[in-house]
């Protein structure tokens, strides 16, 4: 594989661990919030093979307990990332995986092969209004097999969502609630309108304080644990 990003050290991308993590090349969304545009659309000037990626984690054996894989979309990456996670376990490391759930088969892969520590999904939407959020076709019934194989995976994982006002309004928002009903976490992330992959969100909102402490409240109905970000 080659990656568009490495970050040497993150506290606060895998949950109680320090963490490297790698950035994948492309994505099968076009969300217009998206904050990695030049991962989406494959413009990134940074690109870095596999092994030095894996020579750098060897390098940090001891310093670090974790590595996250994100995107762009990972699991377009099929039998390649399932390669490189072993690899990466191999080093002795926890690896986390962000995905948008559109591969269910990579991740269940990724779990019976035991490659995987920590899943973090995006929930991009109710499952009515999902294509017209990441603008592209979206198979909504592989987004409900992963989210059904998540939660009965054994493997710890969360659910989250970028808030962008305009596009996910509070009944949306809870609409996603009952989708995901007795999940262990949810995440309601913040919207950050800096660099992304349609400008024109820029002048796009995400929730008050007031507000998200609200959704969050109601949110915790439905799953056993819902945080802000």
């Amino acid at each position: 594989m080659i990656f568009g990003g490495l970050e040497k050290t993150t506290l606060i991308d895998y949950p109680g661990k320090i963490a490297s993590m790698v950035y994948t090349i492309g994505c099968n969304f076009r969300c217009p919030f998206c904050h990695n545009p030049e991962l989406v659309d494959e413009t990134v000037e940074t690109r870095i093979p596999e092994e030095d990626v894996l020579a750098f984690l060897k390098g940090r054996k001891g310093m670090v307990d974790a590595l996250v894989i994100t995107g762009g979309e990972p699991t377009i990456h099929g039998e390649d990332l399932l390669s490189f996670m072993k690899k990466a376990k191999g080093i002795g490391l926890l690896v986390k995986l962000d995905s948008n759930g559109t591969n269910p088969d990579i991740l269940e892969k990724a779990i019976k092969r035991k490659v995987v520590d920590y899943i973090a999904m995006d929930i991009k939407a109710p499952f009515r209004n999902y294509s017209k959020t990441v603008a592209m076709p979206v198979d909504t019934e592989a987004i409900k097999k992963s989210i059904s194989l998540l939660m009965s995976s054994g493997v710890p994982y969360e659910f989250r969502t970028t808030l962008v006002k305009t596009l996910t309004p509070p009944e949306d928002i809870l609409e996603i609630g009952k989708q995901i009903k007795g999940a262990e976490a949810y995440y309601l992330q913040k919207f950050v309108s800096t660099k992304i992959l349609n400008p024109q969100f820029r002048r796009k909102t995400t929730y008050t304080d007031e507000e998200l402490d609200d959704l969050q409240a109601k949110m915790s109905k439905y799953v056993k644990f819902c945080g802000i970000r």
